[in-house]
């Protein structure tokens, strides 16, 4: 069941302390649970639907039918573009003889650049060479573009997720750190793939247009904005796979589901995710025990 569902730390503790949690009998109270009752006599399939009194559902830290909105992150979150940029830096730099020639780790890709503005990329890795580092930056966007225009797919569940929330009638836009070329090139393959609606996406926030890009709250702030939802962003769901994006939106006051599309589970943990789940298809699975 833990490893199933990914619900919140302490909660996590409290059913490995007492590992016959899914077999209690009817109204009994758990001492480690305190106020959460197991209210069913069999033990919990994690192939079947449980129902919302079910553990996972109970304690899950949104509440998905109270959403207004969503705003998605693109790069990672949208479509599996992470591979493909770091095989765009890794083949870019090593042609420039960055690190003595030695091609960087995908760790170190990680550690160093996954999420993070292009320009603060650039300053880090080229200081004081700013035209050289324009025209690396230039000719490395250009390269993840050709990979992706033939490689790139959605992440797992993505159209599932995509038709609850236009069942359910959300306003819905995009959040991201990526240059504009590129985020209209992956919402456009992601879209003609899934078969969404040309409009689905009210807005796109590009982080470059913006006074400030992620980790600052200032590019979920302007999504708020423009999908009319400012006053309430504790109804608005963000979508995000990367520490940067997480505390952007957690800074602008959104709920994040964090997706572990490239990062390490930690990593998002302490960037302060609401939840996290492997894919969309995950929070799916989640999203109908509550609902």
């Amino acid at each position: 069941l833990v490893a199933a569902y990914n619900i919140t730390r302490p909660v996590r503790i409290m059913l490995r302390r007492c590992p016959q949690a899914s077999s209690f009998p009817r109204g009994f109270s758990c001492p480690y649970l305190g106020k959460l009752a197991v209210r069913t006599h069999r033990a919990i399939s994690m192939t079947s639907a449980l129902p919302v009194t079910s553990p996972v559902a109970s304690v899950c830290p949104i509440n998905f039918g109270a959403l207004k909105g969503v705003l998605f992150d693109i790069d990672g979150t949208l479509g599996d573009s992470d591979p493909l940029h770091f095989q765009a830096f890794q083949d870019t730099l090593s042609e420039l003889g960055f690190n003595n020639g030695k091609p960087i780790t995908e760790e170190w890709f990680l550690e160093n650049i996954s999420g993070r503005h292009n320009a603060t990329i650039n300053l880090e890795l080229f200081p004081g060479q700013e035209q050289a580092a324009n025209e690396w930056c230039d000719a490395r966007e250009a390269r993840f573009r050709s990979l992706a225009e033939v490689s790139l797919q959605p992440i797992h569940g993505l159209g599932q997720f995509t038709s609850w929330v236009e069942a359910r009638g959300l306003r819905r836009g995009a959040v991201t750190n990526a240059p504009r070329l590129n985020a209209e090139m992956m919402i456009q393959s992601v879209s003609t793939t899934l078969g969404l609606n040309k409009m689905f996406f009210e807005a796109v926030v590009i982080g470059d247009e913006c006074t400030h890009a992620k980790p600052h709250p200032e590019p979920y702030l302007e999504g708020l904005r423009q999908i009319g939802l400012s006053d309430c962003p504790q109804a608005v769901l963000c979508l995000e796979d990367s520490p940067a994006g997480v505390r952007s939106a957690i800074a602008a006051g959104l709920p994040v589901v964090g997706l572990l599309t490239g990062q390490p589970r930690e990593a998002l943990e302490r960037a302060g995710a609401t939840l996290i789940c492997k894919d969309f298809a995950e929070l799916v699975s989640i999203i109908k025990l509550q609902m």
